[in-house]
């Protein structure tokens, strides 16, 4: 991480990555906790943590999670 703080952009999009995750999940009728399980037994709290923008997700986790989801990694991720 680095010791500067982050331009505001970064956790904007943050928030953004875990909306859209939110989103698929809900779309899906799923839960945290059926999320988690299906995506490589991840905590329900990180899954919690990460479509509130709280926490920074790692790539792996974002692979796993779109793989649950049966979406492409880049609509999680897009700008648009």
């Amino acid at each position: 991480m680095p010791s500067d703080p982050l331009p505001d952009w970064v956790p904007a999009r943050r928030r953004a990555i875990g909306q859209a995750i939110r989103s698929a999940r809900l779309h899906r009728n799923l839960t945290q906790e059926a999320l988690a399980e299906r995506a490589g037994g991840l905590d329900r709290k990180t899954i919690s943590r990460i479509e509130n923008g709280v926490m920074s997700p790692i790539l792996d986790h974002l692979l796993l999670i779109a793989d649950a989801l049966g979406v492409p990694l880049a609509s999680l991720v897009s700008d648009s």
